[in-house]
């Protein structure tokens, strides 16, 4: 799918790249951007996942130079991908969410990471890394997103609390919105003649039944429905999650990259 997206920028609007760059970075148009979500392997049950409680908290890693990523906490380990510091169509800030720490026997500091995108051969990404501590940075979030494919709802929760409940559109039979646990990876402004204006919240999933789209790299998002359309409640799209204007303004407003994606 194309992003069928966005959300309110970060940074501020006059850091944005120009338009003319997010179109030919994501090829946005007529089409939209195929968005789909990769399979958490390790994820349990979506039933057990959806009544699993919501963490009211969630470090996030801010990545401040380019680092490889590691299969084990060791420079001797195989690398699985590399991570740069920023985003590549907004040149955001990367921020991955932290799922554990280690300290080696040499005493290096090591992260392991939730991790975008895929692996340098272009297959599944790996769904989780380690990188070392140094130059990073660290901060949390109290905001998580939960979709629920069935019920065809997102949920958005703030210190476990939650705060809104939207009806939403997602992937149709033959392209579905896979389960897993997913990141917001950037936060764009569309065009209001793009597909999917007037926001995207761009994920970190990648899709396993489109490896490109629309010259795009078959990322997932949640996005606007102008130019697009589609029946809220419906299974349609190419695997994004499409909202209306006022429910994706909002998560624009407030969701910013690095906050947890929960989809069962």
């Amino acid at each position: 799918m194309t992003l069928d997206t966005v959300a309110r920028g970060w940074p501020p609007l006059a850091t944005r790249p120009r338009y003319s760059r997010l179109a030919r970075a994501m090829h946005v148009g007529a089409a939209t951007v195929a968005c789909l979500l990769i399979q958490d392997a390790g994820n349990i049950g979506a039933r057990a996942s959806a009544r699993a409680p919501t963490p009211a908290r969630q470090q996030i890693v801010s990545v401040l130079q380019m680092h490889r990523v590691y299969s084990r906490p060791n420079f001797d380990a195989n690398v699985l991908t590399v991570v740069k510091a920023t985003r590549p169509i907004t040149a955001q800030r990367t921020m991955l969410p932290l799922l554990a720490r280690h300290t080696d026997t040499q005493g290096h500091s090591w992260l392991q990471v939730r991790l975008p995108g895929r692996t340098l051969k272009r297959a599944a990404p790996p769904l989780t890394g380690w990188i070392s501590a140094s130059y990073t940075g660290l901060s949390t979030t109290s905001w998580h997103i939960v979709i629920d494919i069935r019920a065809r709802r997102v949920r958005v929760y703030h210190n476990a609390r939650r705060l809104r409940n939207y009806l939403a559109i997602v992937g149709s039979r033959s392209t579905p919105t896979p389960v897993g646990k997913y990141f917001i990876e950037e936060n764009i402004r569309l065009p209001s003649v793009a597909a999917g204006a007037p926001f995207a919240l761009a994920t970190s999933a990648r899709s396993t039944v489109l490896q490109e789209f629309a010259g795009g790299p078959g990322q997932i998002a949640l996005h606007g429905r102008d130019h697009i359309g589609g029946r809220l409640g419906s299974a349609v799209s190419h695997g994004c999650i499409r909202l209306d204007r006022r429910a994706i303004t909002w998560l624009a407003a407030h969701i910013q990259p690095g906050v947890p994606v929960t989809i069962v």
